[in-house]
């Protein structure tokens, strides 16, 4: 009996370690685009930046966070933790997008906002209205998966872009760290809670990691190693 709870114990305490592990990892990437804001409150200007990533995010962290409520999910608090405060950082990045836009892109961004709220609102709604609690879960937990593995698939464009090149110049290093960390950390607490709807686009994240830092190495000594090469010396 006394193996059997401290079993249950240690179990419970990965659970929880490995969700907060989750939840600073994500802090890390909710906070790196603070310098691109500081330079547009500077600027007073969004110049050529595009606010359509923190829209998409405001829209994830919002449909995360809500599959992660008790009144969709038991047991799954920390992912409603982190996404919670990952929507208020995305909405405070598009708050502050619309107020430095020009008026065409102002009224853009403005509309999109709406229509995310909208999306975030109706979903909501259906899957409060229309479903009990265990087949809530699931619509919820599908249209999570569908969102967290849309938005894992944007390093699939800066993988190609560092090979194209054969740079990691557009792949911060730190960022991709804390990218596979927080996704690691998150496929452990999935894994854990036998959550399928957790682990599945959370084991898509941690290849990705991966694979984008096995591609920093490669590209990171490769480019030192070229410039480490002697100049070329013509004799005419």
């Amino acid at each position: 009996m006394n193996s059997f709870m401290s079993s249950d114990s240690f179990h419970g305490i990965c659970c929880y370690a490995a969700g907060v592990a989750g939840n600073l990892f994500a802090f890390v990437l909710f906070v790196s685009p603070i310098p691109t804001f500081k330079r547009i409150l500077r600027n007073r200007s969004t110049e050529q930046f595009s606010g359509l990533p923190y829209v998409y995010s405001l829209l994830n962290c919002l449909i995360c966070m809500w599959y992660g409520l008790p009144c969709v999910s038991y047991g799954v608090i920390l992912v409603a933790t982190v996404n919670s405060i990952g929507a208020v950082f995305q909405l405070v990045y598009v708050i502050l997008f619309i107020i430095y836009s020009d008026t065409t892109r102002k009224l853009k961004m403005s509309g999109l906002l709406i229509t995310v709220l909208c999306v975030f609102s109706l979903i909501a709604y259906v899957s409060l209205g229309l479903f009990d609690h265990q087949r809530r879960q699931i619509f919820v937990g599908y249209l999570s998966v569908a969102s967290l593995i849309s938005m894992f698939a944007s390093p699939l464009f800066i993988i190609n872009l560092v090979i194209r090149t054969r740079s990691v110049e557009f792949m911060p290093f730190y960022l991709s760290l804390a990218t596979f960390l927080m996704s690691i950390s998150f496929f452990a607490y999935g894994m854990l809670l036998h959550d399928f709807f957790i682990y599945i686009p959370n084991g898509i994240g941690t290849v990705l990691g991966v694979l984008q830092l096995l591609l920093y190495a490669y590209y990171s000594r490769k480019s030192r190693e070229e410039s480490r090469q002697p100049l070329l010396v013509s004799h005419g």
